[in-house]
This record gives C-alpha cells, sequence and structure tokens, in this order.
C-alpha cells in the first residue's frame, strides 16, 4: 500500500479513540465504519416499529413491479404505435391513441403512490436512528466527555441533524432504483434478444455471425460507461466527506461568533468574526475540490444520456435494412436498449447519491464509535492519552 493510502488508511482509522493496526487498508476501514452504522440504522426493522417498516417495504416492492409491468406494456404499445403509422393506419392509430391513456394514468398513480411510499419510510427510519443517536449521546453525560482530542468526531450535532438524514434518505431511493434496475434489466433483455435475434453480416470478406447481438452490445455499451464513471469519480466519497467536515465548521465558527465565544489563537489575535472567515475559506476550497470532481462525473453521464438512444437505433439499422424487422421493432428494441443500459448503468446515474451516503455514513459511524468508547467507562478529560482499541472489539461490535 502507497503512502497515499497509508496516510488515509490512518486517517479513517482514528475514529472515536480507536486505531486500526497498520496492515487496515481504506477499503476495510470504511467496511467497518459501515457494519457499525448498520448495527444501529437497523433497529428500525426490529421492536415495536418492524411491522411499519417490513408493511412500507413490502410496499414499495409492489409499486416497483406494477411500475415494472406498465413500462413493459408502454414497450409494446411503441412497437404497435409505429407500426400502424408506417402504414398510416388511421384506426389504428386512434385505437392506440386511447389505450394510452390508461396506460399514463396507471404510470403517474404509481409515482405518486412511489413519492409517497419512499418518503415515509424514509422520515420514519430517520426518527428511528436519530432518536436512538440522541438517546446513546446524552446517557451518561456522554456529550460532556466529547471534543477535547484532535481525533474526537468533530461537529456532533450536524452529524446528527444532517448526516443522519443523508444516511437514511439515501438508501431508501437508492435501493428502490436497484431493484427497479434488476427486474427492468431481466425483462426488457427479453425484448432485446426477441426482436434483434441474430446478426448474420459479412465484413472484410468473412461471415460474421453475433448471436444475440443487441444484448452484446448493450452489455459492452454500459460496461464501457460504469467502468469510466468507477475511474473519474473513484475519490468523490472523500471530497464529499471533506466538504461536509468544512461546512460543520463553518457552522461551528458561526455559533460560537454569535454566542461571543470565538476563540483567540495565542500570538495570533484575530478581529471579531476571522475563524468564520477562515472556516468559510476552507469550505469554498473543499467545494472548489467538488466541483472538479463533479465536473468529470458529469462529462460521463451526460454522453451517456446523449449516445444511448442514437447506439441502440444504429445497432438495428442492419436488421432494418436488411427487411428482418419492421420500423415499430425498431423503435421498440431502441427503446428497450435505452431502458437496459439505464438499469446497467444504474452506478453511473447514482454515483454522487451513493458516494453523498458513504460519506455520511462514515461519519455517523465515526460518532457511534466514540460513544461506544465512552459507554466502556472510558471518561477522558482533555489530556487524556490517546487509547488504542484492537480490532477484536470491532468485531465484538459487530452484529
Amino acid at each position: 500500500m502507497g503512502k497515499a493510502s497509508a496516510g488515509r488508511a490512518r486517517a479513517l482509522g482514528r475514529v472515536g479513540g480507536w486505531v486500526m493496526d497498520s496492515a487496515s487498508t481504506p477499503e476495510s476501514v470504511e467496511r467497518q465504519l459501515l457494519v457499525r452504522f448498520w448495527r444501529s440504522a437497523s433497529r428500525f426493522w426490529r421492536g415495536s416499529s418492524g411491522w411499519v417498516s417490513w408493511s412500507l417495504t413490502a410496499l414499495l416492492i409492489l409499486i416497483v413491479i406494477a411500475q415494472l409491468s406498465v413500462q413493459y406494456r408502454l414497450n409494446f404499445w411503441n412497437r404497435d404505435f409505429f407500426n400502424a403509422l408506417e402504414r398510416r393506419d388511421g384506426a389504428e392509430l386512434w385505437a392506440q391513441g386511447l389505450l394510452f391513456v390508461p396506460l399514463v394514468a396507471a404510470s403517474v398513480t404509481l409515482a405518486i403512490l412511489s413519492v409517497w411510499g419512499r418518503m415515509t419510510a424514509q422520515r420514519k427510519w430517520r426518527e428511528s436512528l436519530t432518536s436512538h443517536v440522541i438517546e446513546y449521546w446524552s446517557a451518561d453525560h456522554r456529550y460532556l466527555h466529547i471534543g477535547f482530542r484532535d481525533e474526537d468526531p468533530k461537529n456532533p450535532e450536524y452529524r446528527v441533524a444532517e448526516d443522519i438524514r443523508i444516511a437514511t434518505d439515501a438508501p431508501i431511493d437508492l435501493s428502490v432504483g436497484l431493484l427497479s434496475a434488476l427486474l427492468t434489466a431481466i425483462v426488457f433483455i427479453n425484448i432485446l434478444w426477441g426482436v434483434g435475434g441474430s446478426l448474420a453480416m459479412v465484413l472484410f470478406g468473412w461471415n460474421v455471425f453475433v448471436p444475440a447481438y443487441l444484448v452484446i452490445g448493450v452489455v459492452l455499451y454500459a460496461g464501457v460507461f460504469t467502468n469510466a464513471m468507477r475511474m473519474v469519480g473513484r475519490n468523490l466519497v472523500h471530497v464529499i466527506e471533506d466538504k461536509n467536515q468544512a461546512e460543520a465548521e463553518l457552522i461551528a465558527a458561526a455559533t460560537q461568533l454569535r454566542d461571543g465565544n470565538e476563540p483567540s489563537l495565542p500570538g495570533r489575535p484575530t478581529t471579531p468574526g476571522g475563524m468564520v472567515r477562515a472556516a468559510l475559506v476552507r469550505a469554498l476550497a473543499r467545494w472548489r475540490q467538488l466541483c472538479v470532481q463533479l465536473m468529470r462525473t458529469t462529462l460521463i453521464s451526460q454522453a451517456n444520456t446523449l449516445l444511448a438512444p442514437v447506439v441502440g437505433l444504429l445497432l438495428c439499422l442492419p436488421k432494418y435494412m436488411a427487411g428482418d424487422i419492421s420500423f415499430g421493432e425498431v423503435m421498440q428494441a431502441g427503446a428497450a436498449f435505452v431502458v437496459v443500459q439505464a438499469a446497467f448503468n444504474w452506478l453511473v446515474d447514482n454515483y454522487q447519491r451513493v458516494a453523498d451516503w458513504l460519506s455520511s455514513v462514515n461519519r455517523v459511524a465515526r460518532l457511534l464509535l466514540l460513544f461506544d468508547q465512552l459507554s466502556q467507562g472510558d471518561e477522558r478529560e482533555p489530556s487524556a492519552p490517546l487509547p488504542v482499541v484492537e480490532r477484536e472489539s470491532l468485531k465484538r461490535a459487530a452484529p
């Protein structure tokens, strides 16, 4: 492991008063932070609130299946409408127009119901986790023993108010989206396979035969963009985490100024508001780093948005020009290509949201680990040395 990675591992490991051993990697540290977060967050699905959470989960799954059914029917409507348009069949066009109305109504109704289900689950999960953290924080006056050392998690109030919100909002949306993407990919791959079939052509004097060529094409296309997003956005989680910390420090500095408690560095007297301005400079610097990262990820996501429909239609052209498929089937396959690549490129479309969520999970987990340490009887003073907790303590804390 290089110096930069080792430094990052040490920085991540020095949280909540415990230090990972030198063999730890950033990935293993973040994995253990995720485990610690989930040990508290999963309380929402246990105990007295379990029937509410599981009912909402079942409702969201049913909505995803119903939305997929409507989307599947709309895909065939796409084929029938454009076939009727190619034949200039007015009666069929009128019939398809009438069929389109209930399909749109069903799609809109399910979308509204999905918003209600997701936001209700998010609100109740946030309430459950926030209440648990507040109780853990206030029990045995733990709040009096936080912030004495540089290694302690900073600005716990921001983590409780903002990071828990993000940490409970994002998983609901991401889980629903991922389930929808998986089911959509399975269903619409069958459409691509059935419409496209195999491709036989002569290329540079060679007879080329490609089975299920539209399926192979969409897999290769999605793979290129997913890997490109992973490469350009590999540092996004840490950049967002640093930005959130800088914003929390800015809020804390402004609060100190309001209360008249703004500190002055020894030998470096500052004017009123100096600490706030310094915190603002740091926050803006972190936003500049985030801007660079988002410009890179936007390059990939925007290119994918523009290219996907065109690539799908271009892949259908050889079969259409040979007369093997109709114009309606070209439009059906083109629409299915867009849907399948969107399902495969779920990570491309949600990379920033995943990064936001992971950064907030890390910050909440660090706070919970500090509470764990305090609950074990380590009532520290400002001059107390940094304790070292072996990895076995993390294993005992894991579910």
